[in-house]
């Protein structure tokens, strides 16, 4: 009997005319309705004949795609429901590792990863006559790339075929472009008002870190729920961001007397799931991750506390790590989760951040096409015969450098070949329903690493650990909803695989091999993550482990992983501020099994460098940037050589030659030539003359092998070599900037050029009697000082005319009583230069 009075309550019945006068039209439509309108559940009934309103469309086939498993098994329960019956009946549905239709199931719900699948394996999508993209706004990779592939067979293939785009909240204007001017329906919603209540804590948290969330904010999530439960009438429903974090608000909740708390996420059982999405009893407190914002619907509930966290992929290309990490939730999340209060009654959010952070937090969410790991995007593409994906209807075009990453991955997997196109390979990869990186190591171990696969294809709960042999073994043993989940999906891979093996002839060290159980599960755990992870082999290095992508990572202490020689980094983040990457799931692995799983990275090459003061030449054997083995060169290529000694002269600087006095003064010479004159005189400055170096310094560099050749070359004879002398200008060196100049005493005094703007000549007073005009080298007068006869300064000029008119007086009467046996005449211009005495004057 179907329930009539909950149909006509809902309040998207009010647009179904539009609808329908949209999807008569070209066959397209974007529906905009509020969560709990009915757009997920009455909708497809309406679409499939079923719901036996007037106006019904006649008896079809629709799927109904949902971006998550718990939301796909809830909207096909909600439907049975409306029409009494069971799942697999009128209504059914499929998500990865189960199924329940039936013979006359003319609604099937899907997750979008499945609908992928059957859009590869036929595209026409033969039987079905409309689709519907439910909770578009979320913005799922897989979402996004289902639309664009629906919309290439209504294209191509498929005109009649019937598309809605459906979400609580979307850009409708830009989906209705993307389905080519698709008509717009608004349905209005039943909100009621809900109360904000501002909930900081009392002390500063930390910001997220990865997958950490600080536990002072945890505590107070959950202290807030209680004051929620103690000031406020109906259900609560507390947004989290994780599993993690929802099992531990729940045991600091502990027992709250008349109070049920629930936990709901993907990975809860459906007894859970089911219990969330009926009325209670009693009063609930239900935990939730964000598949409660719009995919779900929860009865009963009044009032919200919201987290602000979420979870969203990450990729960080430079380390070659991908993940989930926890951020703050956008504005358009935070609107989504406070309507939850909203939905039955007048309602209250309580929100756990500052009110003047609000209006800093983002407005949307990021697309994950924006942010995630685009291989398995990548490989859909490629399979459906678009490799850069330069064709298809997309929102958001997918970043290059992660589309480039991807296709570096697919290539080392054999998945695609050098135009980009998918393989014979590529095509069974992307029909496992893994990333093509797990599926490699499936099809590499015949099925075998099927227990291994399913545990690294969904994230294992944190209890497990972080040793993915010991995970594997709890996980056997099962006892909770992840191991049931787990089951089916070794099932599902095992039967996936079957009769597949990779066209690449197995390495006898890949072999799991016999031995007790315990060490087969350590060997097969290590073999299948260094075959999916072969860049994240990582050898034990000091306090560390150096992966052979470069990247180096930590293990927590008490890790079972800790001190093993060798193992395969299968999850990982890194902590904020921190250069090091944190492993949260690996695997011990034997060297052999290490070496072979990622032996394309393996190589032997010569290394010839400037370390450590000296040439370093060395033999190496690589995995990547781990060295195995490595051995003195003797006999070093040449050019690598000088390549190394030009690299030790840039790092160590030019004090690695031998200067001489001689080669110290020529270089000041050419500077102030350079300086004052330009060309044709050379730069002598460090940068340049590492720039020139090669030519400045042959045939130095190409007899020399190592430091103590450098400190033996001349480094005065080698600067003479960039003297002009193609033009002649060199032999004019000693006319323009002559390295001694002789003063009227007959003395030849060395000029100082030091400073290259104002060379110095450093003379003695009596010397330069008779002298009237200051010296000058290239037109450029020198700064004199004149020093007393004990060669002290006396005085600095460089107006020699003019200190004899204006400074000589003074010094004269300082210096005379000093050194009254030398000459301190009253007009030195008129006296006669000279180095001696008074005394020796006279004789």
């Amino acid at each position: 009997m179907i329930r009539y009075d909950v149909l006509d309550a809902l309040p998207v019945r009010s647009v179904l005319p539009a609808l329908a006068d949209a999807l008569a039209g070209d066959g397209t439509a974007v529906l905009v309705a509020p969560p709990g309108t009915g757009k997920t559940t009455l909708v497809p009934l309406v679409l499939a004949g079923l719901a036996g309103l007037a106006g019904d469309y006649p008896a079809r086939r629709v799927l109904v795609a949902e971006p998550r498993r718990i939301a796909a098994r809830a909207a096909a329960r909600r439907m049975a429901w409306l029409l009494d019956e069971k799942p697999g009946e009128s209504v059914g549905f499929t998500v990865r590792g189960e199924r329940v239709v039936g013979r006359h199931t003319r609604v099937e719900v899907v997750t979008t990863g499945v609908l992928l699948q059957r859009l590869q394996r036929d595209q026409e999508l033969a039987g079905v006559d409309a689709v519907v993209l439910d909770e578009c706004h979320e913005r799922h990779l897989d979402a996004d790339t289902a639309a664009a592939f629906l919309w290439d067979v209504r294209q191509a293939l498929r005109p009649e075929l019937h598309l809605v785009a459906a979400s609580a909240t979307t850009d409708a204007e830009g989906w209705a472009r993307l389905l080519g001017g698709a008509p717009v329906v608004e349905a209005a919603g039943t909100a009621h008002p809900v109360e904000v209540v501002w909930a900081p804590p009392v002390r500063p948290v930390r910001p997220p870190d990865g997958m950490l969330v600080d536990p002072t904010l945890l505590t107070h999530i959950a202290s807030v729920v209680r004051r929620a439960l103690a000031e406020q009438e109906g259900d609560v429903l507390c947004f989290l961001p994780g599993v993690g974090e929802i099992a531990r608000v729940a045991g600091q909740l502990g027992e709250l007397g008349e109070v049920d708390v629930l936990q709901v996420h993907g990975r809860a059982p459906a007894a859970v799931q089911d219990a969330v999405l009926a009325p209670g009893e009693r009063r609930r407190v239900v935990l939730a991750t964000s598949v409660a914002e719009s995919s779900l619907t929860v009865p009963g509930v009044r009032v919200v506390v919201d987290s602000g966290l979420a979870r969203e992929p990450r990729v960080d290309h430079a380390r070659g790590l991908s993940g989930l990490t926890t951020v703050r939730a956008s504005r358009a999340a935070g609107r989504q989760r406070a309507g939850r209060g909203g939905r039955e009654a007048p309602g209250t959010v309580y929100r756990c951040w500052p009110e003047a952070e609000d209006g800093r937090l983002p407005a949307f969410p990021a697309p994950e096409i924006k942010v995630a790991d685009l291989t398995a995007f990548a490989l859909q593409a490629a399979c459906w015969g678009d490799p850069d994906a330069s064709g298809l209807a997309l929102l958001d075009a997918p970043p290059g450098g992660a589309m480039a990453a991807a296709r570096n991955v697919l290539s080392a997997v054999g998945a695609v070949d050098s135009a980009g196109r998918a393989t014979r390979l590529g095509v069974r990869l992307g029909r496992l329903g893994v990333h093509p990186r797990l599926g490699r190591a499936l099809l590499d171990t015949s099925g075998a690493g099927a227990e291994a696969v399913a545990l690294l294809s969904e994230e294992a709960p944190r209890d497990y650990g972080d040793d993915l042999a010991a995970a594997l073994r709890r996980a056997r043993r099962g006892g909770d909803a992840y191991a049931r989940r787990w089951a089916a999906e070794v099932r599902r891979l095992r039967s996936a695989s079957s009769g597949l093996s990779s066209p690449s002839a197995p390495n006898e060290h890949l072999r799991v091999g016999a031995g007790t159980a315990e060490g087969a599960d350590e060997r097969l755990t290590g073999l299948v993550a260094a075959l999916a992870f072969p860049e994240r082999v990582a050898k034990l290095d000091g306090g560390s482990y150096l992966m052979a992508s470069g990247t180096r990572a930590e293990v927590a202490d008490g890790s079972a992983l800790r001190g093993a020689p060798w193992i395969v980094v299968a999850v990982a983040d890194r902590p904020t501020g921190k250069g090091h990457a944190r492993v949260r799931l690996g695997a011990a692995v034997p060297e052999e099994v290490a070496l072979a799983a990622a032996g394309a990275l393996l190589g032997e090459h010569e290394e010839v460098r400037w370390a450590e003061g000296d040439v370093v030449a060395r033999r190496i054997r690589r995995l990547g940037a781990i060295e195995l083995t490595v051995r003195p060169l003797k006999d070093a290529d040449p050019t690598l050589v000088r390549d190394a000694l030009l690299e030790g002269l840039r790092q160590d600087g030019l004090g690695l030659l031998r200067w001489s006095r001689e080669a110290e003064v020529l270089r000041q010479r050419l500077a102030f030539l350079h300086a004052h004159l330009g060309e044709p005189w050379p730069d002598v400055s460090d940068d340049a003359l590492h720039a020139r170096a090669e030519e400045w310094l042959e045939p130095e560099l190409g007899r020399a092998r190592r430091r103590s050749d450098l400190a033996r070359t001349d480094a005065g004879q080698a600067l003479a070599r960039l003297l002009p002398w193609a033009n002649g200008e060199a032999a004019r060196l000693e006319e323009l900037a002559p390295e001694r100049i002789t003063v009227p005493s007959g003395s030849r005094i060395r000029i100082d050029y030091q400073d290259p703007e104002r060379p110095v000549l450093a003379v003695k007073l009596q010397e330069v009697f008779g002298l009237r005009r200051t010296p000058t080298v290239a037109g450029v007068p020198l700064l004199v000082h004149l020093l007393s006869p004990a060669g002290r300064p006396a005085a600095v000029t460089s107006d020699l005319a003019s200190f004899w008119t204006d400074g000589y007086r003074g010094v004269r009467a300082e210096l005379r009583g000093r050194y009254p046996k030398h000459p301190w005449p009253e007009d030195p211009t008129a006296a006669e230069p000279t180095r001696h005495t008074t005394a020796r004057l006279r004789r």
